[in-house]
């Protein structure tokens, strides 16, 4: 070998040292990489989207600053290949160190002793980005074994992610995406090439380059870094050209603030994403928000100051439009309180649903007779909104008109903790966490409920009787459904809820609007601190509360009067003339005809009929009664039981056959009716199935007295209309001898008192109540 090669080539001695040196680098390296983790890379803002990735509301990371995340894939190529190239044009050959730009630097700094060329890669600007500091030269080590770090455990494509999210552009913005959004209104792959190329040179000067305040000086640098990519034939000429006649036009503008409580509530549940994407879409968002605020306007002087509106798209399956309050910034009246989500007393908006498992039992049908009369159910004694009794009443008038006692009555005949037990599979969490408490008011509204499991239990009706989730997020599955009611009975409720000769339909409605083809339901609350309003066609379900949610009430605010003109408002607006959208009798929903007296099938003594829906198997099926038969005296003065039928001078007739309770309300309220003659008086059998029913005071009750100035208790009972006297006993003891419609009262003594009473037939009946003084 010529000598010169042996002293170019290093011995063997040498090479083993330089081999043994660069693995104890190596070793070291990865020892170091083990003691000296990676920072924690800093968290990015949230946006919110709407269904078709318009931007609805954004929210500033921990550390008050607008970051938006874009990976690499959704980046314009055009962007990227701008950075790079400017940037660091032999990104994707290097290890996180450009050894050669390193060396050159170097030289030259030492050299000419100032810096005449940077040797950063972007590399390494992300490691200053994520670890800011002073340009020392001992830094300079720190970011360099950084920069190997950052490779070791990022791609190629990551770190890139990481520098585009990452680069400053002034004041609180960082990364591409945000500038893009607050600078120009757009989003990164929207970008013109001139916008692109400013977006390129901002970070190396954020300051002095503020598009919005040197858009001059940021033009004439854009433009030699235009002319320079022109040189280096990067991107096409007639592009280029284009791009340097396009003026520098960047306004700051703040981020969208639309369906701010649902954001709200998205960025709290979902704290760590990014990018959280819902369904709303945005021009029903806009146009219910914008019918909100003006009808909220026009009601403001009645005192009524919060509001909200849920939007579902029944077609979809989708939550729509989300409005918890018409205006977020609102701190005089609670305006960031999410009415969608709050708790709140539903009213009688749940009856719909009670009548609708009822028809599912078999215990009703839309034309059968329910008694809409006082009633004391153990101590619970509902009265209807307008103070008013209707007596005989049939189903679907008991739900169109939204009569209390027919579904307390229909409640208590399917059992609180049966309906309790439907709701919570339907999804409501307050009556969940209450099931156990709940009773017979819960058809009243004695229950809490949001807007949002409202509306969503009418989507039941609109789907069929069938439960599925609309879902608000894109990623969640809008596959769930679980049948909750049958087809029939959400086409019975269906068509009830549909008629518009109701008590429920606003003043002068018919006159002044037009009246959308829908279902709906109204509710008002006890003290008239709630109203709702809810409604369905084929397309759309839509939920409306009005109130305070300072829980003030207000006399004007009912359900009929305040929620229902704006929910028509709403359909008349998204879904107007929807007569093409409606529903088709289910074929296991059938026709029969029943007495128009009871609502029953025809019985022997039924004269006029009509037509009524029914479940075959499932609906009640028994023949009507309400005429009895009786045998009476040829003079019509007493009537005979079968123990003392005379063996001549008798006849048969037939009269109402109406239950004692009801009876007695006829008399209180003087509407005249047929009643049977009083029975033999020289009968010696005693009926005790027909014993007088105590209904004042409430059996087990505990009474409380004011003992300065004690009020008495009444005594009251239903008997049966041949009873012409009643006794009344306390504890034994004989108190007072009274006609049956006589009112009594008495004065009890502090503990337990027992109190019976006695008809003129023997028979009897008792209670106990217990009274304390304060």
């Amino acid at each position: 070998m010529h000598p010169v090669f042996k002293k170019i080539i290093p011995s063997k001695k040498t090479t083993i040292r330089l081999a043994s040196f660069t693995a104890g680098l190596i070793v070291l390296f990865f020892i170091l990489d083990l003691i000296f983790k990676l920072p924690p890379l800093p968290q990015y803002s949230t946006v919110v989207t709407a269904d078709k990735g318009e931007i609805i509301h954004a929210f500033l990371s921990k550390d008050e600053k607008w970051r938006f995340k874009i990976s690499t894939k959704e980046m314009h190529p055009d962007l990227k290949k701008a950075f790079i190239n400017k940037e660091d044009k032999y990104f994707y050959y290097h290890p996180g160190i450009n050894v050669f730009a390193i060396t050159r630097a170097a030289f030259n700094n030492i050299l000419k002793n100032k810096k005449t060329s940077g040797a950063s890669t972007i590399t390494m600007q992300v490691v200053r980005l994520l670890e800011p500091r002073d340009r020392t030269y001992l830094n300079k080590f720190v970011e360099i074994f950084r920069a190997l770090q950052l490779e070791l455990h990022y791609s190629k494509e990551e770190i890139l992610e990481l520098y585009i999210n990452f680069v400053p552009y002034g004041s609180n913005i960082e990364g591409v995406k945000a500038a893009s959004l607050l600078y120009f209104q757009k989003s990164p792959e929207q970008l013109s090439l001139a916008q692109i190329v400013s977006l390129t040179i901002i970070p190396n000067r954020p300051v002095s380059l503020n598009p919005q305040r040197y858009p001059q000086v940021l033009m004439a640098e854009r433009n030699k870094w235009l002319e320079r990519f022109a040189e280096g034939e990067l991107f096409d000429a007639a592009r280029i050209q284009d791009a340097l006649k396009e003026n520098v036009y960047a306004v700051r503008k703040p981020l969208p603030k639309k369906a701010q409580h649902l954001s709200v509530r998205l960025h709290r549940k979902y704290p760590r994403l990014t990018e959280i994407n819902t369904n709303i879409k945005l021009t029903t968002q806009e146009r219910a928000q914008i019918i909100l605020e003006n009808y909220m306007a026009r009601i403001k002087q009645m005192g009524i100051h919060n509001s909200a509106v849920i939007i579902f798209n029944n077609e979809t399956k989708k939550t729509e439009a989300y409005i918890g309050s018409p205006n977020f910034d609102d701190r005089e009246f609670d305006g960031q309180v999410d009415g969608v989500n709050a708790i709140r007393s539903p009213g009688s908006t749940l009856k719909p649903f009670i009548y609708g498992m009822a028809f599912d039992k078999g215990l009703l049908t839309p034309k059968m007779v329910i008694e809409d009369i006082p009633t004391n159910f153990d101590g619970y004694i509902p009265t209807n909104f307008d103070e008013h009794f209707n007596g005989l009443v049939s189903v679907e008038k008991s739900l169109a008109y939204s009569l209390n006692i027919p579904a307390v009555k229909t409640i208590e005949q399917l059992t609180p903790a049966l309906v309790t037990k439907a709701l919570v599979k339907s999804g409501f969490k307050q009556i969940k966490r209450d099931e156990a408490h709940l009773g017979l008011s819960l058809s009243l509204g004695g229950c809490g409920v949001t807007l949002e499991e409202l509306a969503h239990l009418y989507t039941i009706f609109a789907q069929n009787g069938t439960l599925y989730n609309y879902p608000i997020l894109q990623q969640d599955s809008s596959s769930f459904s679980t049948p909750v009611l049958s087809e029939a009975s959400s086409y019975m409720i269906s068509e009830i809820l549909t008629q518009i000769t109701r008590p429920d339909l606003p003043n002068n409605m018919q006159s002044s609007f037009h009246i959308p083809h829908i279902a709906w339901k109204t509710g008002t609350s006890y003290g008239r601190k709630d109203a709702w309003c809810v409604g369905y066609n084929k397309k759309y379900t839509i939920g409306v509360w009005l109130g305070n949610f300072d829980a003030t009430g207000v006399h004007e605010l009912t359900g009929t009067d305040i929620a229902t003109p704006l929910l028509f408002e709403l359909f008349n607006t998204l879904d107007y003339n929807s007569l093409q959208h409606w529903f088709f009798k289910p074929k296991s929903l059938q026709l029969r005809t029943v007495c128009t007296y009871s609502g029953l099938p025809m019985g022997e003594h039924c004269a006029e009929s009509m037509i009524d829906q029914y479940i075959p198997k499932v609906s009640p099926n028994q023949q009507c009664q309400h005429m009895k038969e009786y045998t009476v005296s040829a003079n019509l003065a007493y009537s005979y039981c079968t123990s003392c039928i005379p063996d001549g001078g008798y006849i048969t007739r037939t009269y109402p056959n109406i239950s004692a309770a009801l009876a007695d309300f006829y008399d209180s309220q003087h509407i005249p009716y047929e009643k049977p003659p009083v029975h033999n008086p020289m009968c010696v059998r005693i009926m005790q199935d027909q014993g007088p029913k105590i209904v004042m005071p409430t059996n087990n009750k505990e009474y409380l007295i004011e003992r300065a100035v004690p009020t008495e208790i009444q005594l009251k009972c239903i008997v049966p209309n041949d009873v012409l006297k009643v006794y009344w006993y306390l504890n034994g003891k004989f108190y007072k001898e009274a006609t049956p419609k006589e009112e009594v009262f008495f004065l009890p003594e502090e503990g337990i008192t027992k109190i019976s009473c006695s008809d003129d037939r023997g028979r009897n009946s008792s209670v106990s109540i217990t009274t304390d003084f304060y």
